[in-house]
């Protein structure tokens, strides 16, 4: 018996130091793009060879907030974001700056409902013993995301993706997490990814509104009034936290992953850098989990579309066919997203091999091009559909009509190997 008051003692004990609700937030210097409130996010790539962090340099430069990697699903990972969180968190919060953590997850290998809701209660609950690890949630503690960004749930040797999750598992598993951790913790996680993985690999879901977005967009300054992330050229990325207006409700906004790294005391040369949506009030609401979303106008669901081929232009069988159009709503302006093909008529029973590119212009005008197509008439349709289940899907009737290029018999010369082009990731990203 009195083993069992012991342990009802701790767990009441434990339920006490997750559900503690702060009062007071730390000054906040609000020293970001446009005066908004200024973060980071940083895991163990930002301790090269175990090097630490100088936090009183991050808050001496402008950051308020720091979201650290306190989890993962793998456990070696998970060891390893242990150990830097520990020493991130207690290193930030002595400097004056506010920490958040985040869990990179990956789903479950399975098509079961039921063991898609386990797993997710499972890392839900990693999660919560995580947040017992670290002496629960303090007055300096935003709280928890979800980083969900890969939906890969079987891979080759190799590393390449296999098999994927679908939207209705992957959805399905966000949620109950979500949910999970908020019920455990008394405080409204936030949940990480970008516009295309939300667009692409999501549902829309009025249950996920209810959660804060922590969205991921660079090359867009968030400095210039009129910038703002989710954007994309014709449109926007339509998701659960898309507005009619075609714009995000989004509560923190990594907008760049090549911050300046020594001028927040970060070793290395790159840094992930936030911005907070809102002002003093708002972060301290997010702090404290009394965040409530902003009531919006949401995205209509199955809107009508329409098609007009404006151009079609085919030559001989060595040369592109080019296939012009655009796709408009109900009162003549562009979709905001979705996308074209082009595919064969039933009547061909030998359909050849074409390399498709689909170029996205503005106003809803996209640009099909088309190669590998042999001499002869093709009739076909360029189709629209709309994975985000905005526009309804559409059609429209083309044919091509392609005649035999001039022959030669040059022999061909053997291909040289080609050197990958060298990128820069940073390219055209905001170096704060």
């Amino acid at each position: 018996m009195k083993k069992f008051f012991t342990v009802l003692f701790s767990l009441s004990f434990l339920s006490f130091l997750l559900h503690a609700n702060p009062s007071v937030a730390a000054d906040l210097i609000a020293a970001g793009p446009a005066g908004k409130i200024h973060g980071a996010d940083v895991s163990r790539w930002q301790h090269p060879n175990g090097k630490a962090i100088n936090f009183k340099k991050m808050r001496s430069a402008g950051m308020d907030f720091v979201m650290i990697k306190a989890s993962d699903t793998r456990e070696e990972s998970d060891r390893i974001a242990l150990k830097y969180v520990k020493q991130d968190r207690k290193g930030a919060q002595a400097a004056g700056i506010h920490t958040g953590f985040y869990h990179f997850a990956l789903l479950p290998n399975t098509t079961s409902q039921v063991a898609i809701e386990r797993d997710a209660k499972a890392q839900a609950q990693k999660v919560i013993g995580r947040l017992a690890t670290l002496g629960a949630y303090n007055d300096m503690d935003l709280p928890y995301a979800l980083d969900l960004e890969v939906n890969c749930i079987q891979w080759s040797s190799n590393g390449t993706c296999l098999k994927s999750a679908s939207r209705e598992h992957a959805t399905l598993w966000s949620k109950v997490f979500l949910k999970t951790l908020r019920e455990e913790t008394g405080r409204t996680p936030l949940i990480y990814s970008s516009p295309h993985f939300l667009e692409n690999s999501l549902i829309r879901d009025e249950e996920l509104l209810q959660y804060p977005l922590w969205i991921a967009h660079y090359a867009i300054d968030p400095a210039l009034p009129e910038s703002k992330p989710n954007v994309k050229p014709g449109g926007c990325f339509v998701h659960s936290w898309t507005s009619a207006e075609c714009a995000a409700n989004w509560t923190l906004w990594q907008y760049s992953s090549c911050g300046i790294a020594p001028k927040y005391g970060v070793p290395g040369s790159r840094l992930d850098l936030n911005v907070f949506s809102g002002d003093h009030l708002e972060f301290d609401s997010l702090r404290k989990g009394e965040w409530v979303p902003k009531t919006i106008n949401p995205m209509p669901r199955g809107e009508k579309s329409k098609i007009t081929i404006t151009s079609v232009k085919a030559y001989t069988h060595d040369k592109n066919a080019f296939i012009a159009l655009e796709v408009k709503r109900p009162d003549d302006t562009p979709v905001v997203t979705g996308a074209v093909k082009f595919q064969f008529t039933s009547a061909h029973t030998e359909k050849p091999v074409v390399e498709q590119k689909v170029v996205r212009e503005n106003n809803g005008s996209f640009k099909l091009t088309l190669s590998g197509l042999p001499a002869g008439t093709w009739s076909g349709k360029v189709s629209f559909k709309d994975a985000s289940g905005t526009h309804s899907a559409a059609y429209a009737p083309v044919d091509l009509t392609i005649v035999q290029g001039e022959s030669t018999t040059t022999a061909t010369p053997a291909p040289r190997p080609v050197e990958k082009p060298k990128t820069d990731s940073c390219r055209n990203q905001i170096k704060n």
